[in-house]
C-alpha cells in the first residue's frame, strides 16, 4: 500500500505518481457508491492510497481529506457536484479580452466559488495585444474594481514575454489551477511559461469565435520551476453547487460587512424593506457592476431552488 497523488483524471482510470512514478489506477467499487451527490468521487489534486496488483495497475483504497476544492455544478443533466480540483493554493480564473470576449459574470461566480470553498483566488485577462482603445479602458475599469476588492489581477500576452513575469513568479513553488472558457489560451499561457511541456494548443472557431476544446480532461503538471499547474477543460458556465440564495452575499466581501444591519436575517437583498446592503449600493459604496452581477447570481439559485 503506498500514497500518492492523483495527477490525471480520464473517467474510470486514473493516474497517480507515488515515490517518482506514474501508474494506472482504478477507484475501488466501494468507494464509487459512498458518494452519490458527486459525480467524480476522486479528483486531480487528491492524495489516495493505492494497492498495486500484480499486473502494476493499482486500486485506489482510499481518499485522504481534503485542504479544499472546487467543484462545479454536474454537467449533462446529472445532479450534484463535479470536483474539478482538489488541495491546492491558488485558483486563477483566465480569460481574454478578445476571442473569446470577456465576460465578468464568469469572474463574479468563479470568486463566489473560491470564496465559498476557503480557495485563493486570482484573475488573470489573457491577449491583451488584441485590445483596442475601448478595451484598454475597460480593462482599467476592471483593474480598479477587482484590485480594490483585494484580488489579484494580472493582464498577460504570450506576445509580450515581460507580461509574463509576474505569472510566473506566482505560481512558482504552489499547486495552481486555471479555469476558464475554451480558447481564452490558458494552454498556450503554460507553453510560454515552460516551453518544455510543449502542449497542444486548439483554435478559435470561425463560426462562433469560441474557443474549441483542446483539453478533454483535467490534470496536473509539473513546472519546471517547481509547483503544479492543474489544466482543466474549458468551462462557458460556472455553476454554483451547495450555496443558498441568502448566503450569497457572504462571498461578497464589499457586501459581507453591511448584512448583519439588514432589517431581516435572512434578507436577500434584492426587494426586502430595510436593507442596509442595498442602501450602501445606493450610496455608492457597492459597485453597480458587482451589485447587478449579485443580482443575476441570486436569480440563477432562486430559479435552481424552485425546480
Amino acid at each position: 500500500m503506498k500514497t500518492g497523488l492523483v495527477i490525471q483524471s480520464t473517467g474510470k482510470w486514473y493516474k497517480v505518481a507515488t515515490d517518482g512514478n506514474i501508474s494506472d489506477c482504478r477507484l475501488r467499487g466501494k468507494l464509487r457508491l459512498d458518494d452519490k451527490e458527486v459525480t467524480n468521487p476522486v479528483a486531480v489534486g487528491d492524495f489516495v492510497d493505492v494497492h498495486y496488483e500484480d499486473d502494476k495497475t493499482g486500486s485506489i483504497t482510499n481518499i485522504h481529506q481534503r485542504k479544499n476544492y472546487i467543484p462545479r455544478q454536474a454537467t449533462h443533466g446529472r445532479r450534484g457536484e463535479q470536483i474539478l480540483v482538489a488541495n491546492i493554493d491558488q485558483a486563477w480564473a483566465v480569460l481574454s479580452v478578445r476571442k473569446p470576449k470577456l465576460k465578468t459574470g464568469f469572474i463574479d461566480r468563479f470568486l463566489v466559488t473560491c470564496e465559498a470553498y476557503e480557495v485563493n483566488p486570482g484573475i488573470i485577462i489573457n491577449k491583451i495585444d488584441l485590445a483596442g482603445k475601448k478595451d484598454l479602458n475597460m480593462l482599467d475599469d476592471i483593474h480598479g474594481l477587482y484590485k480594490g476588492l483585494g484580488y489579484k489581477i494580472i493582464f498577460t500576452s504570450i506576445e509580450q514575454p515581460d507580461t509574463l513575469v509576474t505569472l510566473k513568479q506566482e505560481l512558482s513553488q504552489k499547486t495552481s489551477v486555471f479555469i476558464g472558457p475554451s480558447g481564452v489560451g490558458k494552454t498556450s499561457l503554460l507553453n510560454a511559461i515552460d516551453p518544455s511541456l510543449n502542449l497542444a494548443v486548439g483554435e478559435i472557431s470561425n463560426y462562433s469565435n469560441k474557443g474549441k476544446h483542446t483539453t478533454t480532461f483535467a490534470r496536473l503538471i509539473k513546472l519546471k520551476d517547481g509547483g503544479y499547474i492543474a489544466d482543466t477543460p474549458g468551462i462557458r458556465e460556472l455553476g454554483l453547487v451547495n450555496i443558498e440564495p441568502y448566503e450569497l452575499s457572504l462571498f461578497y466581501p464589499e457586501m459581507k460587512k453591511y448584512r448583519n444591519d439588514c432589517k431581516f436575517y435572512n434578507c436577500t437583498h434584492s426587494h426586502e424593506p430595510g436593507c442596509r446592503v442595498a442602501e450602501a449600493f445606493e450610496e455608492g459604496l457597492i459597485h453597480p457592476d458587482r451589485y447587478n452581477s449579485y443580482l443575476n447570481i441570486l436569480e440563477s439559485l432562486e430559479v435552481e431552488n424552485r425546480t
